[in-house]
């Protein structure tokens, strides 16, 4: 256990907002406190808003309320084509706990306008941020409770985890990955996703606290500010590659196959709104596109295809294959994808000596560093903003000069006053 986690496991259990004391049980002969089931939101489960009435109420009622704002959203992956939020969790002090269905209310980003520039807490900001985004709702400032155990030293930072080692509480965690475009949604996995809320302000303060004591705490301030200001990601270009199998693939011809087939899957699933996998899975579009056969009949008898699948099924998809072998040489997919940054670093030894020894030399700066700080090395600095230094370093290695491209790349202010001085020291090793 780090320092940091035995400061915040030894602390004096907290009290969430409206709660009771937990009764301490002892977990053994340490006489330390075990965590406590919290089982029902304070004020109940709040009843589902899916009508603009309703909606309007609960803006005022937020617009109303002091403090930052807990936010949490619900997905179907796996189930649905996207992914889009099917729940909106909020909570904030004098306006207790709201549950908004987007599918009812689509459009929230009257209430977004309404909790203006007031922080919003989220644990895992970046995975709910999209979609959160698609109904009208985009924080101008936030805290995010899982950066925030990373940086604080945590080694476990999933919600669960962080609200029992913190707060001394234990959340149920039986729902995370149910279908929640299920309509009505099932009474437990409404008082699952209020939980998820109900304490998320009080970690918030206790991680602040921690911050502060460890003197990480502007650092937190710019990570945060950084994901609030960062644009939508682009689309992935060619996501037919990240088929899973897809390194079992190596003619340009077979890629075309695995090409065809996922993006008949994906027309299909989008029209059905159904997760791709449930149309088709990866394993047989790989299995397909290494057979390469030349009838329905044929691509029945692979894996995937065969069981349960009708004659007109098989045949779009032998259509599709049909389509890969049929195309000229000119439109057939590359084997790989352009290289944009430094090629893989098992092949620096060979390629260029030099680089490889300034990388070896910066990742082992890098490694003791981040133990030194009690924090992950990724989030010191990223592995991809070293490697592009190693591999193209600044004309003269300077403090100055390796601060600037470390900007360049995205890194805060804290990590360039963190690692410029190491990564300077790394770049005039030689091979």
């Amino acid at each position: 256990m780090t320092d940091a986690q035995e400061t915040a496991a030894d602390r004096t259990l907290r009290t969430p907002r409206g709660t009771a004391t937990p009764a301490v049980a002892t977990a053994g002969p340490d006489l330390k406190p075990a965590p406590v089931p919290l089982l029902e939101p304070h004020e109940g489960i709040p009843p589902v808003t899916s009508t603009s009435a309703a909606l309007a109420e609960i803006v005022t009622a937020f617009a109303a309320g002091t403090g930052p704002v807990a936010v949490d959203a619900e997905r179907a992956s796996g189930y649905r084509y996207g992914q889009r939020a099917y729940l909106v969790q909020l909570r904030r002090d004098g306006a207790g706990s709201a549950l908004i269905d987007p599918v009812g209310c689509p459009d929230l980003s009257a209430l977004g306008t309404a909790l203006g520039d007031s922080e919003w807490v989220l644990h895992a900001a970046t995975q709910d941020l999209p979609c959160l985004r698609e109904i009208g709702m985009t924080p101008q400032r936030l805290f995010d409770t899982e950066l925030a155990g990373r940086l604080a030293g945590f080694a476990r930072v999933g919600l669960g985890a962080m609200v029992e080692g913190v707060l001394g509480y234990a959340l149920e965690k039986g729902h995370s990955a149910v279908d929640w475009s299920t309509r009505p949604l099932p009474e437990p996995w409404l008082r699952y996703a209020a939980l998820d809320v109900e304490l998320l302000i009080d970690l918030r303060d206790a991680l602040e606290e921690e911050l502060a004591r460890q003197g990480k705490l502007e650092w937190a301030h710019q990570e945060f500010a950084a994901i609030a200001a960062a644009p939508p990601a682009p689309p992935r270009k060619d996501p037919w590659r990240r088929t899973s199998g897809m390194h079992k693939v190596r003619r340009r011809r077979q890629m075309a196959v695995v090409r065809e087939l996922w993006t008949v899957r994906d027309r299909i699933a989008q029209r059905r709104d159904v997760s791709p996998g449930k149309v088709l899975g990866d394993a047989a579009i790989v299995e397909a596109a290494l057979a390469m056969p030349s009838s329905a009949q044929a691509l029945a008898m692979l894996p995937g295809f065969g069981h349960r699948m009708g004659r007109r099924q098989l045949e779009q998809w032998q259509a599709a294959v049909e389509r890969a072998r049929e195309l000229p040489e000119t439109e057939l997919p590359q084997p790989g994808q352009p290289v944009t940054g430094p090629p893989p670093p098992r092949s620096w030894a060979d390629k260029d000596p030099a680089a490889a020894a300034r990388l070896s030399a910066a990742r082992a700066g890098v490694t003791e560093l981040a133990e030194s700080l009690n924090l992950p090395q990724e989030n010191l600095i990223t592995p991809d903003t070293v490697r592009r230094l190693c591999w193209e370093p600044p004309a003269e290695p300077t403090v100055e000069a390796v601060s600037a491209f470390l900007a360049a790349c995205g890194a805060r202010p804290w990590q360039i006053e963190q690692t410029a001085p190491l990564l300077t020291e790394a770049l005039a090793v030689s091979a």
